[in-house]
């Protein structure tokens, strides 16, 4: 194989809503935790296992506003993206080490107030989106929601 592939496809709950960062440039950043769950059912004990894995979710710019306008905690939310590994010193001197989802897309799945959700794909916008259209948003969308939508 002569390329090489870092994407991420997530579906999970926000675990908290979405913390700012503005810089003086105009630029912005959003961090977000997010929650994915594995269930299955251990074959020894027949007991229904749960595991909850925790993602630290990044977005910039324009998108960072928009999730921060429309993303609370708990919400459901399709991620997508690439990994991003940090590493830092902190006040102790002691090296740490995290690992981030830099978001490219996403696509709200949790309805707003029976207005329907989101969709926000950032690394391609489509000027003629109208959001009645995605399968997830509801009929009775009415004018004054389609107007606050930031596309």
């Amino acid at each position: 194989m002569t390329g090489s592939l870092n994407k991420v496809m997530l579906i999970g709950h926000t675990g908290d809503d979405v913390k700012m960062h503005y810089f003086e440039g105009g630029g912005a950043i959003g961090r977000f935790p997010l929650a994915t769950n594995d269930v299955y059912t251990n074959k020894t004990t027949g007991q229904r296992v749960e595991n909850t894995e925790w993602h630290n979710i990044v977005v910039r710019n324009k998108a960072a506003e928009i999730c921060e306008k429309y993303l609370k905690k708990g919400d459901k939310v399709y991620i997508e993206g690439r990994l991003k590994n940090r590493k830092w010193t902190d006040d102790k001197g002691v090296e740490r080490y995290s690992v981030e989802i830099q978001c490219t897309d996403f696509t709200f799945l949790t309805p707003k107030d029976s207005s329907g959700g989101v969709s926000q794909n950032t690394s391609q916008p489509k000027a003629d989106h109208n959001p009645k259209n995605d399968t997830f948003a509801s009929q009775s969308m009415g004018q004054e929601d389609e107007d606050d939508l930031p596309f």
